[in-house]
C-alpha cells in the first residue's frame, strides 16, 4: 500500500473516531441534563434520594468505563470520584444533593468546553466534594488527598474512617492497574496500598511509584499481613513504611502517617 493510501485510511479512521467521540459527548450531555432534572426533583421532594443515588451510580459507573475508550481522561477521573462518593453510603448526608450537583455541573462544564479537557486533574478533583464519612456533616475537611488502593472490605472501611476522622479527603481504588494512572493525574498527598491485590500486587505498585520520576515523591505506605521477614517485602524501598494487619494496625497506621509527615 502506498504512503498516500495509508494516509487516506489513517485520516478516515481519525475522522470516524472523532465522530464517535462527539456522539459519546452528546450522549453524556443528555444524560447529565436528565440527572440535573432528577437532582432538582429530589431537592423539591418530588423524587426520593434513593432513586437519585441509584441513577447517579449507574451513570457514573457507565461513564467511567466508556471514558477510557474515547480518551476523555478528565471525564473518567471525575466519574470515578462521583462513583466513589456514593460507594459506601446508604443514605445521603444533608449536603448530598448539593454535592452531587457539583459533580454534574463539573462534568457539564468539561463536556461543553468551559473546563479544558487537558486541565490539571489534581486541581479539579480537589475542588470536588469530599467523600462522606461517618460524621459527614461535622468534619472539617482538610486539603489532604489520601488514595486507598484496596478491595472494599472491613480493613478498607476502618482505614477510611481513620483518615476521615483526621479530616482527610479519601478516595478508594480497587485495582492497582487503575490506581497507577489516577495517581499520576491526581497527585494525592498519600497512597495506602494493600499488599495482596490481583494481577499486579500492591508491592509491585509501591516499587513502581518509588521508581518513577512522576510519582517518586508521593508518600506511600503498604498494608499487609505478610511476615516481616518475607522475601517479597524486602524488595520494598526503605522509604515505604509497612502497616501490619492485626492488633497493632492502628498504631502502625499512625506511625506511618507521622513518618510520611501527613499527621
Amino acid at each position: 500500500m502506498s504512503d498516500e493510501m495509508s494516509g487516506v485510511y489513517a485520516k478516515a479512521e481519525e475522522e470516524l473516531v472523532a465522530e464517535l467521540r462527539q456522539e459519546f459527548l452528546d450522549d453524556i450531555l443528555e444524560s447529565l441534563r436528565n440527572l440535573d432534572v432528577s437532582l432538582d426533583a429530589a431537592r423539591n421532594e418530588r423524587k426520593s434520594t434513593e432513586e437519585v443515588m441509584t441513577e447517579v451510580r449507574r451513570f457514573a459507573l457507565s461513564l467511567r468505563g466508556q471514558a477510557a475508550n474515547f480518551g476523555v481522561r478528565l471525564i473518567g477521573t471525575v466519574a470515578h470520584r462521583m462513583e466513589d462518593y456514593l460507594a459506601s453510603i446508604k443514605v445521603l448526608p444533608t449536603r448530598g444533593i448539593d454535592d452531587l450537583q457539583v459533580f454534574v455541573d463539573m462534568l457539564i462544564d468539561i463536556v461543553e468546553g468551559r473546563v479544558a479537557s487537558d486541565a490539571d486533574s489534581s486541581q479539579i478533583v480537589r475542588g470536588l466534594p469530599a467523600k462522606p464519612g461517618f460524621d459527614a456533616d461535622d468534619i472539617d475537611v482538610r486539603d489532604v488527598e489520601v488514595m486507598l488502593v484496596m478491595h472494599h472490605g472491613t480493613a478498607t472501611h476502618f482505614v477510611e474512617r481513620e483518615m476521615q476522622a483526621c479530616g482527610y479527603r479519601v478516595t478508594n481504588v480497587t485495582t492497582t492497574f487503575e490506581a497507577l494512572p489516577l495517581i499520576v493525574r491526581t497527585k494525592p498527598d498519600m497512597v495506602l496500598i494493600s499488599a495482596i491485590m490481583p494481577e499486579l500486587t500492591g508491592i509491585d505498585l509501591a516499587i513502581a511509584l518509588a521508581s518513577m520520576p512522576a510519582t517518586r515523591n508521593v508518600p506511600t505506605a503498604l498494608i499487609t499481613s505478610l511476615d516481616p521477614d518475607d522475601d517479597y517485602l524486602k524488595l520494598l524501598p526503605a522509604a515505604v513504611p509497612v502497616i501490619k494487619k492485626g492488633p497493632s494496625f492502628g498504631d502502625d497506621l499512625a506511625d506511618a502517617l507521622s513518618h510520611l509527615f501527613i499527621l
